[in-house]
């Protein structure tokens, strides 16, 4: 009966994994093709709906070679944005976390309370507001407008106060006998430990301003300081959809995010694990 039940998780684990699959294959697929080829067998289920018939790299050319939309200026600049916004997050909210956690202050309970109450708040409501604020601080068209607003994670907090908070007091107070100050107790003890949830922190803090969209191309102007996804939609214009450019830098784009997840998924899941956060 065990041995039936694993067989039929796994058969929907392989369909699930094939069914998730599929949309990447076809993206890579139609990056490989000529425009004309793209949706000629889109109609009828054969070989060719996901192998090309005249396969070719010249869309991948045209996208990084291109001098009006210098693709690889956009990945320079979504990757600096992302890493040092994702750097900023572990340190600010790993303290903020840790202070939740494990600090006795007036009013925490209810601080506490007033940030999970920001994750229930949708994005598009606060839009209007952080741009007059990233206005009348003169940040707009300036990397300052992409960072900064970006530093405070709700989320980030409350995933990481869920593995602090299991961290044992008398490991603090151990500590605290020894002569360690708190600020030496959480470099030295605490954040070694949480390796795991800060990467999986990590992790989800540069997906999400990689592939940020809408707050790029609100408040950044400058199309040298232009962000990736941004980028990749305008090769759809009034004159046209390029889709096989767009596939093309859609392929180039998840490259990088699919080898860190590659090296890094094992953390990813333990993190999760770890803290407490089911899915």
């Amino acid at each position: 009966m065990n041995r039936i039940a694993s067989f039929v998780k796994y058969i929907i684990m392989i369909i699930l994994a094939i069914v998730s699959i599929i949309p990447i294959f076809w993206m890579i697929s139609g990056a490989s093709r000529p425009y004309e080829e793209l949706f000629k067998y889109s109609n009828s289920f054969n070989i060719h709906l996901f192998v090309p018939v005249h396969p070719t790299l010249q869309n991948f050319k045209d996208v990084i070679f291109n001098e009006r939309n210098p693709f690889l200026t956009y990945i320079g600049n979504t990757l600096f944005v992302a890493s040092i916004v994702t750097l900023l997050v572990l340190l600010i909210n790993a303290m903020s976390a840790f202070a939740f956690a494990k600090l006795h202050f007036r009013g925490k309970g209810v601080v506490f309370a007033l940030f999970m109450s920001a994750m229930i708040i949708p994005g598009e409501v606060t839009l209007v507001p952080n741009y007059l604020l990233m206005h009348n601080f003169g940040w707009l068209d300036s990397y300052k407008a992409l960072i900064i607003p970006s530093m405070l994670s709700v989320f980030g907090i409350f995933l990481l106060r869920q593995f602090f908070a299991e961290v044992p007091d008398e490991i603090l107070e151990a500590a605290k006998i020894d002569g360690a100050s708190m600020p030496r107790t959480f470099l030295r003890i605490v954040l070694p430990a949480a390796v795991p949830p800060m990467i999986t922190l990590g992790l989800m803090t540069f997906l999400g301003n990689w592939d940020s969209y809408l707050w790029p191309l609100i408040v950044i102007n400058d199309d040298k300081k232009q962000m990736i996804q941004v980028a990749i939609a305008a090769f759809s214009s009034a004159e046209g959809t390029d889709w096989s450019k767009i596939l093309a830098a859609s392929t180039i784009s998840t490259v990088p995010i699919l080898v860190i997840f590659l090296f890094l998924q094992r953390y990813y899941i333990q993190g999760i694990t770890m803290s407490g956060v089911k899915g």
